[in-house]
């Protein structure tokens, strides 16, 4: 009996789980810059939490003000 058969999934097919810690911080860097790839997206959408990209999201957008502003205190 072969793996496939055991677990009862398709022949070839894996069984995705959700992106882990570093994925997701990787996702919202790329999507922030803009160069997300197609595939990743395709797994954030099928196989992520929609509530810890948000929070990733809020997280970078309030770290990358907090450097800007820290950028321009710095030189002013």
């Amino acid at each position: 009996m072969s793996e496939d058969q055991a677990t009862g999934t398709e022949p070839g097919k894996t069984e995705e789980k959700a992106p882990s810690f570093i994925q997701v911080v990787l996702s919202v860097l790329a999507a922030a810059l803009g160069v997300q790839n197609a595939e990743n997206k395709e797994r954030d959408f099928e196989h992520g939490n929609p509530l810890v990209f948000i929070a990733a999201g809020l997280v970078f957008t309030v770290l990358f003000i907090a450097t800007i502003l820290g950028v321009v205190y710095l030189v002013l």
